[in-house]
């Protein structure tokens, strides 16, 4: 090793005065050699020189943003908030593979048979599974972390929520471009989803993350198969005018009991139920 850290820097780095990018230069090559170390030690306060080591230590085991992450952190997002998107586990590869996977089923059996019913009845369900997969002690792996972050929990749930939405209704809109042949017919299902997902939502507040969203997508089952009971030739009633307009109703709603029980996710938040 032909090159060592000057002795004034490294007087500066002990006195935690040393600016990158030499403090980065120091940092590494103080790791590495025994010499400059050994100066450090003549020259720097032990107090200090702990500190700084303590603050080495803490950088090198700190953990590596992924792509997500960066990508969040390059446009502006907050790290806590960025590190709490990054790990939500619906925008993981699987998850969005199996989505991927079930709207491309939809839309060839879609194609297939001449009818978007079965893509309507299945698109409004994937973004509320997914917000339900996004937060709770039940499914949510990183929910610890969750619990002690500094955000609110309404404002967590929202956070959330909001990039889950993105994720679930963006691909639902590209599967949707799929079907030019069914014109508006095929943006159908954009209602209902909203309409499911916040119903799930405000409900959870009391039922929980499990139970709630379970009934809403059960309630929407049970009504296609009535619907389809009913007049198997027939548009299904979510997707009429009428429908459409319940639908809408229904969301706006929901979205105001939302509001209005907010603060109930602190509480269910710190809890392990």
């Amino acid at each position: 090793m032909t090159w060592h850290v000057d002795t004034e820097d490294l007087r500066a780095y002990a006195q935690g005065e040393l600016a990158p990018p030499m403090l980065w230069s120091a940092d590494t090559h103080l790791t590495a050699c025994a010499r400059c170390r050994g100066v450090l030690a003549e020259v720097g306060d032990p107090v200090s020189l702990d500190a700084g080591w303590e603050r080495l230590d803490a950088e090198l085991d700190a953990p590596r943003p992924g792509l997500f992450e960066r990508l969040l952190l390059r446009i502006g997002v907050a790290d806590h908030i960025a590190r709490l998107l990054s790990a939500t586990p619906v925008l993981r590869r699987s998850w969005l593979g199996a989505v991927v996977a079930v709207l491309v089923m939809s839309v060839l059996a879609a194609q297939i048979a001449d009818s978007p019913a079965l893509f309507l009845a299945l698109a409004p369900l994937l973004p509320l599974a997914g917000v339900a997969l996004s937060y709770g002690p039940a499914l949510d792996p990183t929910y610890e972390m969750a619990v002690v972050a500094p955000v609110h929990g309404f404002k967590l749930l929202m956070i959330r929520t909001v990039a889950v939405l993105a994720a679930g209704l963006g691909l639902d809109g590209l599967a949707t471009l799929a079907l030019p042949g069914f014109g508006l017919r095929a943006l159908a299902w954009l209602l209902p989803a909203l309409a499911l997902t916040s119903t799930g939502l405000a409900l959870t507040a009391r039922l929980g993350p499990v139970l709630a969203p379970s009934l809403v997508g059960g309630a929407w089952v049970a009504l296609l198969l009535a619907a389809h009971a009913h007049d198997a030739t027939a548009t299904l009633v979510p997707f009429t005018a009428a429908g459409q307009g319940v639908a809408a109703g229904v969301a706006a709603l929901a979205g105001g009991l939302l509001f209005l029980v907010r603060d109930r996710f602190d509480r269910f938040q710190g809890t392990a139920v």
